[in-house]
């Protein structure tokens, strides 16, 4: 069967939740395509497995950045989910909403409909909290929420240390107060990652009416006379098409989803022209907008015993696979963190956020390290820096160009906060409760570097904290390039639902409010095409 009402073009955080929700309608012929495989592999579902994922190209895009003019012209690396259930099947699992000003801001900004009040219902209908329901949590959806199975001794210095330095506990990142340090809950079930792919897709596999397909990419949506009607593929050793009578719903990420546009003819004309792509619709916003959260790693070396850095794998998966998922193998690796407002703060929200990790970190843990030390990251929330992606050429197995530009607003905003994260990161880590365990700092060298050392430091160490979105922007004007229905303006039958339409960044990790915003698309996709 070639002809669907609905086709889905990326398995991810997003693509997972739309297959579960409209193909509970027995009724609706569902396609879901998915360029990476299946999440067959175990490292994918033990938490802590996510260390072995890093350098695994069967699972990650691994994309890298164009070079990066406030970064020594760095490439940075942007690791990127290639499997079901996309990046929440290698992310860290913090579960992570960002405060309702951030969707106020939605929504004074264009975005309408989807104000706090609009959209916590969505995150609530998602949520299976295992602490139970309230005002703020749901505990019966899909994406169950979990505490922590196992803590590192030094995440509790490090929460200790946050507490020594001035900044309040949280027990709930995103209860009624944002602000403090502690621990993060994660999406996890029973111990085991629970990806979108495990919380929506791999109940309703059996369905007749829907059907997925692994390791076959996109190479454009069909679009005539104004309609997308399809996509073309290439399965079997052949290109293919597969039919939508209803809509093709682009969930492929803040990258691929503009690349797929481009591709298909949609976005700037004149980049469209320069890469011989016929134009159907000239819409500059598509691939504008970039936004990510930088990040910058301040590490310690520590007493040896400790950290993960030389645990033993075989007790590891011993604990886990045999003792019923306990032990350092159900970790996140990201344990806990915390959200501060700064100095500099123009509003009510926190504006850096803090991810400890106890092991050395280095290049997203790409370089090994030798001995033993912890990893205090910091990013600054909300920047005003602006990045594109745009196409390397027409052919579509060729990765898009990331032009992430950050540090690169006018005013140098953005390098003044990342200065004040990593000082805030030395204060907290030179903190009492850091004593006995802290030994010589490794990154930077020095722990008492002036403004304009943390600059250099910043500009041959910061990474990305794994956070694109806004590249497909939704809003109200005629630069947007989804409505607040997730309708790209000026094609009918085409919907794009995943992080590319945040207008701009959370104060947090992005991949609650994108399966948030998927759940919220599939109620109104139906609402618009009726029964």
């Amino acid at each position: 069967m070639k002809e669907f009402d609905y086709i889905i073009v990326g398995a991810g955080s997003a693509g997972c939740v739309l297959a579960n929700r409209l193909s509970a309608d027995p009724q609706l012929r569902v396609l879901l395509i998915e360029a990476g495989p299946r999440d067959w592999h175990p490292f994918i579902h033990m938490p802590a497995g996510l260390a072995h994922l890093v350098n695994n190209r069967r699972v990650n895009w691994s994309y890298d950045t164009e070079p990066e003019p406030a970064l020594d012209n760095r490439r940075l690396w942007w690791p990127r989910g290639k499997v079901l259930g996309g990046s929440s099947s290698i992310n860290a699992m913090c579960y992570v909403r960002g405060v309702p000003g951030d969707y106020n801001r939605w929504a004074e900004a264009g975005a309408v409909d989807w104000a706090w009040d609009n959209v916590l219902p969505w995150f609530r209908h998602s949520e299976g909290n295992t602490r139970g329901a309230d005002a703020l949590h749901g505990h019966d959806g899909p994406l169950h929420v979990a505490d922590l199975r196992h803590v590192n001794a030094l995440s509790h210095a490090f929460i200790e240390a946050g507490q020594q330095a001035g900044h309040a506990l949280n027990i709930d990142f995103n209860g009624p107060r944002h602000e403090g340090v502690g621990l993060y809950q994660v999406t996890q079930k029973d111990g085991a990652r629970c990806s979108s792919a495990a919380a929506y897709l791999a109940p309703v596999r059996q369905r007749r009416n829907l059907r997925v397909l692994t390791g076959v990419q996109v190479e454009r949506v069909q679009v005539d006379n104004g309609r997308a009607t399809g996509v073309v593929l290439h399965m079997g050793g052949q290109r293919q098409h597969f039919q939508a009578t209803r809509e093709v719903l682009l969930s492929a990420g803040a990258i691929n989803s503009p690349q797929l546009l481009m591709l298909s003819g949609i976005g700037p004309a004149d980049h469209l022209r320069e890469q011989g792509i016929d134009v159907q619709l000239d819409q500059p916003g598509v691939g504008a907008n970039l936004q990510d959260h930088l990040d910058i790693c301040t590490l310690y070396r520590t007493v040896p015993g400790v950290s993960y850095d030389r645990i033993s794998e075989l007790k590891i998966g011993f604990d886990y696979f045999l003792r019923g998922h306990r032990g350092a193998g159900t970790s996140n690796v990201a344990e806990a963190g915390g959200f501060v407002r700064s100095r500099y703060a123009p509003d009510e929200r926190a504006d850096i956020q803090f991810h400890f990790v106890p092991a050395m970190l280095d290049n997203h843990g790409r370089h090994r390290l030798p001995g033993d030390g912890y990893t205090l990251h910091a990013c600054y929330l909300h920047p005003r820096s602006r990045g594109h992606i745009a196409l390397a050429n027409s052919d579509p197995r060729m990765p898009a160009r990331i032009h992430a530009n950050y540090l690169s607003d006018a005013e140098g905003f953005d390098l003044k906060m990342m200065i004040e994260a990593a000082r805030l990161s030395r204060d907290i880590l030179q903190q009492p409760a850091f004593t006995p365990w802290r030994k010589a700092p490794l990154f930077p060298e020095r722990d008492d570097l002036d403004d304009a050392g943390l600059e250099a430091f910043i500009r041959a160490k910061a990474e990305t904290i794994y956070h694109p979105i806004g590249t497909c922007r939704m809003g109200s004007d005629d630069t947007a390039v989804v409505d607040p229905q997730l309708r790209v303006r000026g094609i009918d039958g085409l919907r794009v639902v995943d992080a590319s339409v945040m207008p701009s960044l959370i104060s947090g990790n992005t991949n609650a409010p994108t399966i948030m915003i998927a759940e919220r698309a599939a109620s109104l996709i139906l609402d618009d095409n009726g029964p």
